[in-house]
């Protein structure tokens, strides 16, 4: 059965060309002109998706009736059958000004509705002539094809709602202000004196999301932007509290870079002191004004630094391009490097690339003492982790997590 059939061509088809071709496939079984799904929107009949080919003079996608004048409601109420092969048998029809205006002399119509129970709309076919062929079984193909925009339309209908409370709670967050900032100090690892601190954001919203999924949602409703600056600007109210030499790390996307936006919160703030974390994973969709904000930034003295740098093997041509002032070895890299020559090479290579290019390096997420010395050996410059210190209130970031003891470092009380 066709329907049957367009139920698995449906795989990795949009909502709207599943629908399409529903309408499409059903008009051309019942041998009728027109095919629509319409939706009830404020007491009107509005056309979301219509196949008349060579009518789209008489209607379009768009349209709308007041449902007062057509056949909608008074099949819903069953005052009108969903399948009339000949209107010119019911008073009812003959009665409405629209049958003959449109005209309308067969119908079939099935009402689309919400997984509620509520209805949505209807999905229909008409023609300007009776069709006194249309019988129960053409009712249930249409059926049929109905259901199957049913469910693309509540399956629309429910990503449309994720899509509006996602929006609903970010704009809570932002109006709001309900982005809590840690620090986490960025150590010198020969001296373990503090050089700077990585400003992280945390939202104590429940349930409780990781930061990564708050700006993943953010982005998805187009409100990426507007969050990160948000935690840009609460991450800054920290320099206050930092002495000249200790800088302030902040993430910024692509997307943030490029929004020419950045102004916004970085006016007047001391740029030498500041380090714009770009991640090697984001995407970038044009890359020259990409680098032409960046290099705009640098210029004004604010350094540039790739977050994750390791963590994946696409990003190389971009760290080359950007020649970050700082490149961040990931975690993923850095865990149990003291026990993996593997790890231990590529980290010499970045080490090497850094002394080429005139960049630092930082190794995140170290969390022991051999990892650290590992480190040391092979020149990297910082490195940040639990190791040396959890993200917490800036006073304590500042600090050096551990005091050199005979040569070690060991963990403060």
């Amino acid at each position: 059965m066709r329907a049957l059939a367009l139920t698995h061509e449906a795989q990795g088809r949009s909502p709207e060309e599943i629908i399409a071709t529903a309408l499409a496939t059903v008009r051309e079984h019942l041998g009728m002109e027109i095919a629509y799904l319409s939706e009830f929107v404020a007491g009107r009949s509005v056309f979301r998706a219509v196949d008349a080919p060579g009518l789209e003079h008489l209607i379009a996608a768009g349209d709308s009736r007041d449902l007062n004048d057509v056949y909608c409601q008074h099949i819903l109420d069953g005052r009108l059958p969903e399948l009339i092969p000949d209107t010119g048998d019911e008073p009812l029809c003959l009665a409405m000004p629209i049958t003959a205006a449109a005209p309308i002399g067969s119908h079939v119509s099935v009402p689309i509705r919400r997984r509620d129970g509520t209805p949505y709309g209807m999905f229909c076919c008409l023609s300007p002539r009776p069709n006194t062929t249309l019988t129960d079984r053409d009712l249930s193909v249409m059926r049929i094809f109905a259901d199957l925009a049913a469910e693309q339309v509540n399956g629309a209908l429910s990503a449309r709602d994720t899509q509006a409370a996602k929006v609903a709670v970010i704009r809570e967050v932002l109006e709001t202000e309900a982005i809590r900032i840690v620090y986490q100090p960025i150590v010198d690892l020969r001296s373990g004196t503090t050089q700077g601190v990585e400003a992280l954001s945390r939202f104590d919203i429940d349930p409780y999301r990781t930061p990564d999924l708050w700006f993943a949602d953010a982005a998805s409703v187009g409100l990426g932007v507007d969050l990160e600056l948000a935690a840009i600007r609460a991450a800054l109210v920290a320099l206050r509290d930092l002495p000249d030499h200790i800088y302030l790390s902040f993430n910024a996307g692509p997307a943030t870079i490029v929004s020419g936006r950045l102004g916004e919160v970085l006016e007047g703030q001391p740029l030498r002191r500041l380090l714009l974390e770009m991640t090697e994973h984001d995407q970038v969709a044009a890359e020259e004004p990409l680098l032409e904000e960046l290099r705009l930034w640098r210029g004004r003295g604010m350094k540039i630094a790739i977050d994750d740098a390791g963590a994946g093997y696409s990003g190389l041509q971009q760290i080359i391009r950007i020649a970050p002032d700082i490149l961040k070895l990931d975690r993923s890299l850095v865990t149990g490097i003291h026990a993996d020559p593997a790890r231990r090479s590529l980290a010499a290579a970045m080490v090497h690339f850094a002394t080429e290019t005139g960049a630092k390096i930082v190794a995140e997420g170290i969390e022991c003492e051999e990892e650290s010395r590992a480190l040391t050996s092979l020149g990297v410059h910082l490195g940040q982790g639990w190791h040396f210190g959890r993200p917490g209130d800036v006073r304590a970031a500042r600090r050096p997590g551990h005091d050199r003891r005979d040569g070690v470092i060991s963990r403060s009380a």
